[in-house]
């Protein structure tokens, strides 16, 4: 059991990572792949694949909500690599598509936040390896 926590607790802190996989979710809870299934979904109900894709939509639907992001960009956010199979998931689960779940529930007139906020907060920029700045090439010259 406390193996199984352990993996559910890695699943509601790294929902965002794409990397996140059943593999690495067994692995982590030290169990076969097919026994992990069956154990997680025994204790809790759904499967270890079906308890991470509603994470990742209980996030997006927050920004869906608050955020001035494209839906591509809110996928990309949450840890899903396909904008069709992100879609699909968020129909499935809450019975509306992600524009028309932002339209049904973002009051008009409210401000969002805007989407370069969101994406800092979210960690969707990506740092570039950077070359020196201007001050380190500077800190070898004169006293």
């Amino acid at each position: 059991m406390r193996q199984l926590r352990l993996a559910k607790d890695a699943m509601d802190r790294d929902w965002a990572e794409p990397g996140l996989d059943l593999d690495a979710l067994a692995a982590h809870a030290g169990y076969s792949r097919y026994h992990f299934i069956r154990a997680f979904k025994a204790v809790y109900g759904e499967t270890p694949g079906q308890y991470l894709t509603h994470r990742r939509i209980e996030r997006a639907e927050e920004m869906l909500r608050t955020a001035n992001l494209s839906v591509t960009d809110i996928c990309h956010l949450v840890g899903f690599s396909s904008l069709g199979t992100f879609s699909a998931s968020f129909k499935t689960w809450t019975g509306l598509t992600p524009s028309e779940y932002r339209a049904k529930h973002v009051r008009k007139g409210a401000a969002l936040i805007p989407g370069c906020y969101a994406m800092l907060w979210a960690g969707g920029f990506r740092r570039r390896a950077a070359s020196p700045s201007a001050e380190d090439r500077n800190s070898e010259e004169a006293p």
